[in-house]
């Protein structure tokens, strides 16, 4: 599981500000970064990426594997290149993220200890994806990293693994999608794909229940072992992000709340501020 501790080939401003003293895990390296105004590129590399956004707001236009996105960058927000893929930002004004890279072995290795097949395990892109677990884990990191405490080995290991292993029931391509116990793969991405289209609309646990083909008691249940948050949190997260997204377009933010499915503009600047720190107000003026 060997991985040069070379840094990302970059074309702009990226300032190291502190790394643990030793690896976390074989196979893994960890950095905190930070990304001046103006644009950068990770260059393909056999190992994967994953980078969670840590500092405040940032207009952030991506590409990655082919993929481009215009977006407001918040704390949490993740980004995923894996082996072999590049990706390109540019960034108004500024950024701070968690770089975690690793070996493929490690990620082969970490299936295989929670009870997946190796080698049906791929890594799939990601632009801007949410996961309350991941940006836990990176949050205590970014709180070691900033004190200057020396990371204990045992935790150390302990949170690199828990990265990874949340990584693989959220974003490969082939293994399950679920924790023990959570909706199927086919249950999980009917139930995300019904909310997508009628974000707009009011929702129920019965008929995400029903979309699931479950009752009621047993969707809560494992819909949150799946997605590590309730059905209504996930839902709310999907409506801010519609909401975002609509509002960085230049939209009224009295049509913005009900096209994104709020009861009325409050609801959508609590819930904004509750997710993402920032109310319409605040994004719409980062967006113009």
């Amino acid at each position: 599981m060997g991985l040069a501790a070379r840094p990302d080939a970059v074309s702009g401003l990226v300032r190291h500000l502190a790394v643990p003293t030793a690896p976390i895990l074989p196979g893994m390296l960890v950095g905190l970064y930070a990304i001046d105004h103006g644009g950068f590129e990770a260059p393909c590399v056999p190992e994967h990426r994953l980078l969670v956004q840590m500092g405040p707001p940032a207009r952030t236009d991506c590409r990655i594997a082919g993929r481009h996105q215009n977006r407001l960058q918040v704390h949490g927000d993740i980004d995923v290149l894996p082996a072999g893929s590049s990706g390109v930002w540019e960034i108004d004004p500024a950024a701070i993220f968690i770089r975690f890279r690793f070996t493929p072995a490690l990620l082969q290795a970490t299936a295989s200890d929670i009870g997946l097949n190796p080698d049906r395990v791929g890594l799939a892109p990601q632009m801007q994806a949410r996961d309350p677990q991941i940006e836990h884990l990176a949050s205590a990191l970014h709180a070691a990293l900033t004190s200057g405490v020396t990371l204990e080995r045992l935790y150390a290991e302990s949170l690199g693994t828990a990265v990874v292993a949340r990584l693989i029931s959220r974003f490969t391509s082939a293994a399950p999608v679920m924790a023990r116990g959570g909706l199927s793969r086919r249950q999980l991405q009917r139930v995300i794909d019904y909310i997508e289209t009628h974000t707009d609309q009011s929702l129920s646990l019965e008929d995400l229940a029903a979309v699931a083909g479950l009752s009621v008691s047993h969707f809560k249940t494992q819909f949150r072992q799946s997605m590590g948050m309730p059905a209504h949190r996930y839902v709310v997260q999907r409506r801010v992000e519609k909401a975002k997204t609509l509002l960085m377009e230049g939209r009224a933010i009295s049509q913005v709340a009900l096209d994104a499915g709020f009861a009325h503009q409050s609801h959508m600047a609590r819930c904004m501020r509750q997710m993402i720190g920032l109310s319409p107000t605040d994004v719409a003026r980062l967006a113009g």
